[in-house]
């Protein structure tokens, strides 16, 4: 196993070589002049071609593509991302700014998901044919059909415009640091109500619906029906006979959703002006600012590349007979 992770670790090089270079010039290529972008229309027009030359040379874009390509290269050795187009601060800080309530908003939302997911997939794949399972397999795929940004706009208008009873706007509230602790505590639970629905409703519809189709390929195993002759307990069959052995596909699936709790929800993020990564990816796209949108990226490579490699190590975790060479 030790020789297997360090294998694994060293054929990361090339591939985040590959992915950042394809990367790089993806989005060195897009259209659009990040100086007007950044400048506006009205006020790069105005401006001298002394001037528009002189700030393409401060923002580096003075130089061919595959030279600034190796400039970026060389600082990410040091883990300097470098500056920002838009405000010339550090990528990393305003990354790390961002994180917490990218965090809170998707981990909350995971830990929700899989609370009732596992359980009502479980049941319902031991009532397999039943009526819970037809209604709670037709709510689910409902669910799952339903838009996220369709969704969250229907519960602003509801709740935020008309009702008024529920924030949309942010994390917290103007006057939130004037508040005693129990108040600003509660708007944080306001203001997280409507986009931790819009994000946990579809996850949970799809981990459930996942749960069910994993436990199902289990239950007919010869074992489970040796622990149904042996008069052993339903809940004792299903979670630790049955529930066990689907702990492959589920850990699979978690791995893949880590590089998700970190970059966020681009469109509901944005929607509900959630200071998170998320937003801040969208943000640079649109004003073309390549350093956050490259250290974003390259932040995203490497938690799919890691989540992969933890996965394929917890199924040695969950089924000892998996050997790895």
């Amino acid at each position: 196993m030790l020789f297997y992770t360090l294998r694994r670790l060293v054929f990361l090089i090339p591939t985040l070589l590959g992915i950042t270079i394809v990367t790089f010039f993806i989005i060195s290529l897009a259209p659009g002049d990040p100086v007007e972008l950044i400048q506006g229309d009205v006020l790069s027009s105005r401006i001298s071609p002394e001037a528009y030359h002189e700030m393409l040379r401060l923002y580096g874009l003075d130089k061919p593509i595959h030279v600034r390509y190796f400039i970026w290269l060389k600082r990410l050795m040091t883990l300097d991302f470098g500056d920002s187009f838009l405000d010339h601060r550090p990528v990393l800080t305003k990354i790390l700014e961002r994180l917490p309530a990218t965090l809170l908003l998707n981990i909350l939302s995971l830990i929700i998901s899989l609370l009732v997911a596992v359980p009502l997939g479980l049941y319902s794949a031991v009532r397999q044919h039943s009526l819970f399972d037809k209604i709670n397999g037709t709510i689910l795929y409902i669910l799952y059909s339903l838009p996220e940004f369709w969704i969250a706009l229907l519960l602003i208008i509801l709740f935020g415009v008309k009702l008024k009873i529920l924030p949309f706007y942010g994390i917290e509230s103007v006057n939130a640091n004037q508040l005693g602790f129990l108040a600003h505590t509660w708007d944080r639970i306001l203001h997280l109500l409507m986009p931790t629905f819009c994000l946990t409703y579809g996850s949970l519809a799809f981990l459930s619906r996942f749960v069910r189709g994993s436990t199902l390929e289990v239950i007919h195993q010869d074992y489970v029906r040796t622990a149904w002759a042996k008069g052993l307990d339903e809940r004792s069959i299903v979670y630790k006979h049955v529930f066990k052995n689907t702990l492959i596909p589920m850990l699979t699936l978690l791995g893949m959703l880590l590089p998700t709790l970190i970059s966020g929800s681009v469109i509901l993020e944005y929607i509900f002006s959630w200071p998170g990564i998320g937003n801040l990816f969208f943000d640079a796209v649109l004003s073309r600012d390549y350093p956050t949108v490259m250290g974003l990226s390259f932040i995203s490579a490497v938690l799919v590349l890691i989540s992969t490699l933890l996965a394929d190590i917890l199924y040695a975790w969950a089924d000892p007979r998996i050997a790895y060479r």
